[in-house]
């Protein structure tokens, strides 16, 4: 099976005579080399969503004559804060409408939003396909079979924060269940053990996500929807992107992608190429989809 160790941080990209400052703008970036400028992708590289789409936007801002600089944070609230301050341009893959909407709230008169990319994402309560329950509400009186854990990951994420401040309320599940929050490699690590040895386990997850059918995972019905409703995916930038990088906001602005277009996207970066092969990855989803699209240049 694989891990989700294979996504690594890189260091910058690019030889924009300011590519080692970390607070560079578009105004310091042009020149020397005659290009649009230097724009920074923060992304947290445990989270596939972001990682696919700034490895994407790596590759199309780069054809279009940006220089691309990925950065990797270590949380939410660094990375929300670093978009904010404008130590990053912008973050590829924001859940903003409702599972990081408290840092949208926080720092939204500094944050840009440039529209979703994808508009049928949600939080999720699952289980291993052999598990047989099916709804949240059967969790009540098996907290045995479960170790008495529900896992999620990091503390302070929108997941996390959805299953202690949504679900375990509107479920009662706090006198059963402690949630237990780790890092997403950790908390896959864990799930792939326990499948391995055919236990029963609970995890917080969301789809879209490359993991339900790499591992054979079923989601909970949760009709109260304790771990939100359907948001969309955004293009979350600082506060002036549009204005300082005009050309990158209207090609960013035209990406959509259907279910079908986004598995495929993190099915090759996370799946199908190795450690350090996310550019190969891109360049096989561009070859394949390229006719789909009118934004894409190849």
């Amino acid at each position: 099976m694989n891990r989700p160790g294979r996504i690594v941080a890189i260091a910058s990209l690019g030889a924009a005579a300011c590519a080692m400052l970390a607070g560079c703008t578009s105004e310091d970036a042009e020149g020397a080399d005659g290009d649009l400028g230097t724009i920074t992708v923060g992304f947290l590289p445990s989270w596939t969503d972001a990682v696919n789409n700034a490895y994407l936007l790596e590759d199309q801002l780069e054809k279009l004559g940006y220089t691309v600089e990925l950065e990797s944070l270590a949380s939410p609230a660094v990375l929300y804060t670093a978009l904010a301050e404008g130590e990053v341009d912008i973050y590829p893959s924001a859940w903003s409408d409702i599972s990081q909407v408290a840092y949208v709230e926080k720092y939204g008169d500094d944050l840009e939003d440039l529209g979703a990319y994808y508009d049928n994402a949600h939080g999720t309560l699952a289980v291993p396909d052999y598990v047989d329950i099916d709804k949240v509400e059967d969790l009540h009186g098996q907290a045995d079979r479960f170790g008495g854990k529900i896992y999620t990951i990091e503390p302070g994420s929108g997941t996390a924060t959805m299953a202690e401040e949504s679900l375990f309320p509107a479920y009662d599940l706090g006198d059963e269940y402690e949630l237990t929050p780790s890092s997403l490699a950790a908390m896959l690590a864990t799930l792939e053990s326990a499948i391995e040895n055919e236990e029963d386990i609970v995890v917080t997850l969301w789809r879209p996500f490359w993991a339900y059918d790499e591992l054979g995972l079923k989601d909970l019905d949760d009709p109260k929807e304790g771990m939100g409703a359907t948001e969309g995916l955004h293009f979350m930038a600082h506060k002036g992107f549009s204005d300082d990088f005009p050309e990158a906001t209207e090609l960013i602005q035209q990406i959509k992608l259907d279910d079908a277009q986004y598995g495929a996207l993190e099915n090759a970066v996370v799946n199908e190429f190795g450690d350090d092969e996310q550019p190969e990855a891109i360049d096989q989803w561009v070859a394949d989809h390229a006719d789909e699209f009118d934004w894409i240049i190849e």
